[in-house]
C-alpha cells in the first residue's frame, strides 16, 4: 500500500467531511455523557468552525490518500494561532490504522508548528476515547487539564 499526503489549507475542508462524520460517530458511540451532543454535530459547523479558526491563525490540512484506489483515508487538520498550535481534529480509516499514517500526520503538523516558533503545542481527546493518550504520548502530550462540563438541554 501506497500513501500519498496532500496539503493544503481551507481548500480541502471539503475533502474532510466524510471522515470527520465517521470521527464524530467513533465519539458519540463511545461518549459517556454527551452522545446526543455528538449526534447533533453535523461538519457544516466544523467546517465553519475551522474557516473562522483560519481567519485569525494559519490553518494546515492534510489528507492522506491510497494511491490504488485514490481513496481519502485519513486527515489531520492542525492550527497555529498567537496563543499556541494545536492539533485540531485527526483521523484515519480503521483499516488504514497501525501502518504509520498517524505518525506522519503528526511529524507533519509539529513541523510545521515548530517552523512558526509556537511555545505550546495542545490537543483535545474526547472522554472515551483514552486509548489514544499512548500515541499522544510518543510525541510528549501530557494530561495537563481535566475540563468538566454540564450537560445542558433546549426548554422548550
Amino acid at each position: 500500500m501506497t500513501i500519498n499526503y496532500i496539503t493544503g489549507s481551507t481548500e480541502l475542508l471539503d475533502a474532510v467531511g466524510p471522515l470527520w462524520e465517521k470521527l464524530n460517530a467513533q465519539h458519540a458511540a463511545h461518549s459517556l455523557h454527551f452522545a446526543e451532543d455528538y449526534a447533533a454535530h453535523v461538519y457544516a459547523g466544523r467546517k465553519a468552525y475551522f474557516l473562522d479558526k483560519a481567519q485569525s491563525g494559519l490553518l494546515r490540512v492534510e489528507l492522506a490518500q491510497d494511491t490504488a484506489t485514490g481513496q481519502t483515508v485519513g486527515y489531520c487538520v492542525s492550527l497555529v494561532t498567537e496563543e499556541a498550535g494545536a492539533i485540531e481534529s485527526i483521523f484515519i480509516e480503521a483499516d488504514y490504522r497501525r501502518q504509520g499514517i498517524g505518525d506522519a500526520f503528526m511529524r507533519h503538523a509539529l513541523d510545521w508548528m515548530d517552523g512558526h516558533n509556537v511555545s505550546m503545542k495542545r490537543v483535545v481527546v474526547a472522554v472515551g476515547n483514552e486509548q489514544a493518550f499512548g500515541f499522544y504520548e510518543r510525541y510528549g502530550f501530557r494530561p495537563r487539564h481535566i475540563v468538566l462540563q454540564q450537560q445542558t438541554y433546549a426548554k422548550g
